[in-house]
Order: C-alpha cells, then sequence, then structure tokens
C-alpha cells in the first residue's frame, strides 16, 4: 500500500478526497459490503484511475487501501497479490473514464431503492423536486448479467450519451461528475428520488404528476449559475459529517 512520502502530492491528496467519499457512502448508508465501486481519475497525462481495493468495507477505507489502475485494468505501482481489484467494477468504471474525460469521479451503488426503481418499467418518476432534477437528463442501460465482458463497455457508454446519471436495469445506480463533490450530489439526490418513489408507491392511491412545462423548468433551475457554488457547499458539508476521522481515511 501506499504512504504519503512515496507518491506525488497530487495524487495524495486524490486519494484522501476519494477516501473520505467512500467513507460518506457508507454514512448514508448507500453501500453493499464489498460490492459497487467508486473511481477517480488521477490527475496526469496517464489515463490512470483509483478504485477500491476489493475487500475492505467502506466506513473504513484509508487512501494507501486504493488501488491505481490503467485503463486496461493493469495495477500501476503496487503488487497485484495485495491489491486486488474487483472486474465487474473495472469493466463499467474504465468504460466511464475511457470515454468521458469531463467526468473524472464515477460511484455505483446498489441500494434497495435504486434497485428497485432499476426492476421498474417506467424507470425514475417525475413525481418529486429530486427526480426532476434529471428530467430529461437520466439513461437507462439494459442488464446483461454481471459486467464482466469488455464488449459491454460500448454499449453502456452509448446508452449514457451525454447524461452524467443512469439507472443500470435490474441492477442499481450509477452517478459521475467533473469532482468528488459533484459525483456525490448527483448519487446522492438520485438516491434519494428512488427512496421517494418507492415510499410513494407503496402508498397505493394516485399520484400527482407536475406539468410537462414544469419539469423542464425545474430541470433547468438544477443548472443555474450559482450550481456549482451550491455543490462545493453541500460537499463541504458533507465533509464536516467524518471531519473527525480525516487522519484516518487520509492515512
Amino acid at each position: 500500500m501506499f504512504k504519503p512520502e512515496t507518491i506525488n502530492p497530487v495524487e495524495w491528496q486524490a486519494r484522501c478526497e476519494l477516501a473520505a467519499l467512500y467513507r460518506l457512502v457508507a454514512h448514508f448508508r448507500m453501500t453493499d459490503l464489498i460490492d459497487t465501486h467508486i473511481t477517480l481519475r488521477v490527475p496526469g497525462p496517464e489515463h490512470h484511475f483509483l478504485i477500491n481495493r476489493y475487500g475492505v468495507i467502506f466506513d473504513r477505507m484509508k487512501a494507501s487501501d486504493l488501488v491505481r489502475i490503467d485503463q486496461h485494468g493493469n495495477v500501476v505501482n503496487a503488487d497485484p497479490a495485495t491489491s486486488r481489484v474487483n472486474a465487474a467494477g473495472f469493466v463499467i468504471h474504465s468504460a466511464i473514464h475511457m470515454a468521458r474525460p469531463d467526468l473524472n469521479c464515477v460511484i455505483h451503488t446498489h441500494t434497495a431503492a435504486g434497485m428497485a426503481v432499476a426492476a421498474q418499467e417506467q424507470g425514475l418518476l417525475p413525481i418529486s423536486q429530486h427526480a426532476l432534477r434529471y428530467y430529461g437528463k437520466l439513461a437507462y442501460h439494459t442488464y446483461e448479467g454481471i459486467a464482466l465482458s469488455l464488449d459491454e463497455r460500448e454499449r453502456l457508454i452509448a446508452d449514457l450519451g451525454p447524461h452524467k446519471a443512469m439507472i443500470l436495469r435490474n441492477h442499481g445506480l450509477l452517478a459521475a461528475g467533473s469532482t468528488v463533490g459533484h459525483a456525490f450530489q448527483e448519487i446522492h439526490f438520485l438516491e434519494r428520488a428512488c427512496q421517494a418513489q418507492i415510499q410513494a408507491l407503496s402508498g397505493n392511491s394516485k399520484l400527482v404528476y407536475p406539468n410537462e412545462k414544469v419539469c423542464a423548468l425545474v430541470a433547468s433551475q438544477f443548472d443555474r449559475d450559482e450550481a456549482d457554488e451550491i455543490t462545493n457547499l453541500g460537499w463541504l458539508a458533507a465533509l464536516s459529517l467524518i471531519e473527525n476521522q480525516r487522519e484516518s481515511y487520509c492515512s
């Protein structure tokens, strides 16, 4: 495992941010034991990215637990025998990192609400403000089994299109962003939208839908000029929840 003094400070900072993100995903109960993954592109021209060492529970993730791999899945600057990476995680995340240079951080989850919506034919319904932030901005990818085939990467990217969030049918959720803060916001609100939908449907009463004009308006409002500032404020607020863990996760 890496130590701060052995690697570039820029990469170490990226590792600390990604480890914090893993712990926040655990804090908000979006984990699935050791499965699912979060990746972050390593700054630089090599097109490498960081992924979790398979077997480390998310709420104990450290910067030194993260594994640097290239776009072919090869472990870089570490012993592969002690740096195991999940194959399915590599396929999904490498597809996005290779095709979308604007998306530096990618999060994939298997939450109960996310899987439930992924199994519903209609997908995410425009019935909450959280859901409307994805109106016209959400992709869907048909389930092909455990993602072990590199051939699936092309179809996954084609389905994602220009979007930052996607529902993997019969599987779970995927969200990405230019930074860890942006990616965290995308998965947080997509997860909350799915939770609201499942609870609304469980009431077994007729749902109220905003009209199409309002749906489009709300989606555009989430892209207003101050959006980046709000995202950064949200990320800093989230980090404060695990402030007392910084020494641990940044080690």
